[in-house]
């Protein structure tokens, strides 16, 4: 039998959030292959993962100009330019989020964020201001899917662990939570989003 669910975590980019790096870059660098060499070498997403965890873009970008010192406009642009990068809300998943909490559902937050780049897409998308609640990796010195992570937002918010559903559309961070006593689904799209909640007994 299922273990009622009480809480509900969602992860932000790719869930609620559209999230997409070559957005401003396709105008930067038009070339397709030079594009794809600058974000995989350059700009990386290990790189930008450690924004997440805390680490001040200027202590970021330093580094990074310090190695490429002929990228640099390039490289300041990826924080300059961050906000083309989140140029939407995913609606159908937003109005699944606010029909759970509309239902009663106790729904938090968990991202991987950096602190200030929250902030501004907090300021720009007024749901996220919906739930009871977030943890914002960069503010805790803590990232998905550390387990650590998991257990200082169960900690945090009160939730049980076996009464607690993560949605993330990455699979690690899925595993992370499941790890961690929690129950997880990967967001693949809001309709398979509706059929995996319904599955665990949540109709939306």
């Amino acid at each position: 039998m299922t273990t009622p669910i009480r809480h509900i975590v969602f992860d932000i980019g790719s869930v609620l959030i559209h999230y997409d790096p070559e957005l401003p870059f396709r105008q930067i660098i038009p070339d397709p292959e030079e594009r794809r060499r600058f974000l995989e070498t350059v700009c990386t997403h290990d790189w930008n993962l450690e924004q997440d965890r805390g680490r001040p873009w200027s202590e970021a970008e330093a580094e990074l100009i310090a190695r490429h010192p002929q990228e640099e406009a390039r490289i300041r642009a990826f924080r300059q330019r961050w906000h083309e990068m989140v140029p939407r809300a995913l609606d159908d998943s937003v109005a699944v989020m606010l029909s759970l909490i509309e239902a009663g559902f106790d729904v938090t937050m968990l991202t991987n964020f950096a602190a200030d780049t929250f902030a501004e897409a907090r300021g720009r998308f007024a749901f996220l201001n919906a739930p009871r609640g977030v943890t914002v990796s960069a503010e805790v010195g803590l990232i998905k899917p550390d387990i650590a992570i998991y257990r200082h937002h169960a900690r945090s918010f009160g939730l049980t662990p076996e009464n607690t559903l993560f949605i993330d559309d990455v699979a690690a961070n899925v595993e992370g939570a499941r790890s961690a006593g929690w129950q997880a689904i990967r967001f693949t799209g809001a309709e398979k989003l509706k059929a995996d909640l319904s599955a665990v007994g949540i109709a939306v």
